[in-house]
């Protein structure tokens, strides 16, 4: 998978695209032939216990990306400049882009939209690939009050539709729209020559994106709208442990095949 390669579905066929963050998700994506891996800042919510994506910082997206370099050495991977990562100076916000870059992935995701387009074309420039994100921004939870659907008044669309289409001139290659109306996010779609990728934002996206442990149910009591379980796991892991931890008490586990003994 490449960047052109990407560009060229649009229209034709649907990408597809994971939220990963450790090697055995990783393996499991490739394995599976998805055609992105984002190494999301969601990792915060999803991996590290945080309430939100905005305590992520720089070292802990660097370790889950090289972690997922290795589970998945052939994929496309993309990965999330985490809040504060970017915006506060041009040179810094570069520098953590080439690390991104430097560490495993094949290109970065940067939140917000027109905003950002100096720091884009810097990007791209030096050879840094881009993907925009617009619609909800989590990293701009505190802004927003809460997670709320993005696009519903005229005024918003507007705003979205343009950011879009700035974006889109800065040199993004791609564009992730987030918990979006469908109206809007079709308009976006069928405006723009590069794909949108779908989190929450209808059924005209040129892709879609769902989290790994929403797809197979490892976090039950999180069940988003927009997203779809296509297994529980958490409730096979739970009963595993279970099982192991019974066997232990009674005395069943470790049985004669699981020791060593001396001797020849």
């Amino acid at each position: 998978m490449n960047i052109q390669r990407l560009i060229n579905m649009k229209g034709k066929e649907k990408i597809v695209m994971v939220t990963a963050y450790d090697t055995p998700s990783a393996k499991i994506a490739e394995k599976a032939g998805v055609d992105i891996i984002l190494v999301g800042d969601s990792l915060g919510n999803n991996v590290l216990g945080y309430n939100s994506t905005i305590p992520v910082t720089m070292d802990e997206i660097i370790i889950h990306l090289k972690a997922v370099k290795r589970g998945a050495p052939n994929s496309f991977i993309v990965a999330d400049m985490p809040f504060l990562s970017y915006g506060c100076s041009l040179e810094e916000s570069i520098k953590n882009a080439g690390l991104l870059i430097k560490n495993g992935a094949n290109a970065v995701k940067i939140e917000g939209g027109k905003i950002h387009c100096n720091l884009i074309r810097k990007c791209i420039n030096i050879g840094i690939p881009v993907m925009g994100h617009l619609g909800f921004t989590p990293q701009s939870l505190n802004i927003f009050g809460g997670y709320k659907v993005q696009g519903k008044e005229q005024s918003s669309k507007e705003i979205i539709l343009e950011n879009a289409v700035q974006l889109e001139k800065c040199g993004v290659f791609s564009i992730v729209l987030e918990m979006l109306t469908e109206d809007v996010s079709k308009q976006i779609t069928e405006k723009l020559s590069i794909p949108t990728i779908g989190i929450g934002a209808g059924r005209f996206c040129d892709g879609q994106v769902l989290v790994f442990h929403d797809i197979v149910g490892l976090n039950p009591e999180f069940k988003p709208k927009f997203s779809k379980q296509y297994a529980n796991t958490f409730t096979i892991m739970l009963d595993a442990l279970n099982a192991y931890k019974e066997d232990v008490k009674t005395n069943k586990f470790p049985e004669e095949k699981h020791i060593f003994k001396g001797g020849k």
